[in-house]
């Protein structure tokens, strides 16, 4: 049995071969992001997240920085293997950078000890939410991502390439197109082996 969220749950994959081809309007992707970040869930409404959205040139300034850290780090040898893997991400049309905002972490902590530990926790949880927000909202209008992690090596980088705040924490970068391939089929582990229900 299910219902309309768990079938856009389940349209939501990992999308390794992307298009700059977009189904939909650079805008009508920019407002389904706004959208999404808004509506997700933070501690606190602590509304942590904060999100950064590059298209064409810009899309494609990010995996050269992606791809010009590699290099420096990356044995020769082994490179071109991972040089295709950021060109595949490059494919796409745009990308999403995932940060935290560490200022209103500190300052809830400052506000509420007793919970301070807990609130990095509970940042990074919104992130993923706010994430898998964004993920969903794009499957719904047949545009294809991947999500990635880059961070921390590309940090420095992107927060002077595109001015961006240094108590903004880079968490992700999401790839999105249009869906040149489909994903695989999704295994599952057995229910028993990760649920429990009492009633």
């Amino acid at each position: 049995m299910s219902n309309a969220f768990t079938e856009l749950m389940k349209k939501r994959r990992t999308i390794y071969h992307l298009g700059n081809q977009l189904p939909i309007s650079e805008d009508r992707v920019a407002t389904i992001i706004k959208e999404a970040v808004k509506e997700s869930p933070s501690a606190f409404n602590s509304q942590t997240s904060r999100v950064v959205v590059l298209f064409g040139e810009q899309h494609q300034k990010l995996w050269n920085i992606v791809k010009d850290t590699l290099k420096k780090l990356v044995p020769a040898d082994a490179f071109s293997a991972t040089e295709a893997k950021i060109n595949s991400f490059a494919a796409g049309a745009g990308s999403i950078l995932y940060f935290e905002d560490t200022d209103i972490v500190k300052g809830l902590q400052e506000q509420f000890p007793l919970y301070a530990e807990n609130f990095p926790i509970w940042s990074e949880q919104a992130s993923g939410m706010a994430q898998l927000s964004v993920w969903t909202a794009l499957a719904a209008e047949n545009v294809g991502a991947s999500l990635q992690h880059y961070n921390p090596i590309i940090d420095d980088e992107v927060h002077a390439t595109w001015d961006i705040p240094r108590h903004w924490k880079l968490r992700a970068q999401m790839v999105f197109g249009s869906i040149e391939q489909e994903a695989s089929e999704k295994n599952y582990i057995e229910d028993d082996a990760r649920f429990k229900i009492f009633k």
